[in-house]
C-alpha cells in the first residue's frame, strides 16, 4: 500500500528538504509515493547474499581460530605497615625526570608570605 508524503516546510531539517517541501506544497513538484511494504521486501532480498545458501558461505563465517575464555585474575595488595616501602615509592615518584623539581625551605616560605602582604 502506497502512502502519500505530506511534507511540512517548518519541520524540514535541512535547507534542501525545506525547499522540496515548499515546492511540493505549492504544486511545482509532485509528492513522492512511498510503499513501505515493497521497500521492506526489496531490502530483505539484499540482506542475504548468494554465498549464504551454500556450504562455502557456512565455512566462510565460521571462526578459524579458537578463542579462549577470559580468565579472571584477582590481585590483592597486602598491607605491610613498613614505612620503608612508602619511602621507596616516594623516592621513585619524586625523582622523576619529567616532573618539576622544587626545594621549599623555611626562608622561601617566609619570602612568599612577605610578598603576599598588602602594602601599607
Amino acid at each position: 500500500m502506497a502512502d502519500k508524503v505530506k511534507p511540512n516546510p517548518n519541520e524540514a531539517t535541512t535547507h534542501d528538504a525545506q525547499l522540496a517541501a515548499e515546492n511540493i506544497a505549492s504544486g511545482e513538484e509532485k509528492a513522492p509515493k512511498v510503499d513501505f511494504e515493497a521497500d521492506y521486501a526489496a531490502a530483505q532480498q539484499f540482506s542475504v547474499g548468494e554465498i549464504d545458501g551454500t556450504t562455502e558461505g557456512t565455512t566462510a563465517t565460521v571462526p578459524q581460530h579458537e578463542v579462549p575464555e577470559a580468565e579472571e585474575e584477582t590481585i590483592e595488595a597486602k598491607p605491610t605497615g613498613n614505612p620503608d616501602d612508602y619511602l621507596e615509592l616516594a623516592k621513585e615518584v619524586g625523582g622523576s625526570q619529567t616532573e618539576g623539581v622544587s626545594n621549599v625551605s623555611d626562608d622561601l616560605v617566609k619570602q612568599a608570605i612577605k610578598k603576599g602582604q598588602p602594602k601599607k
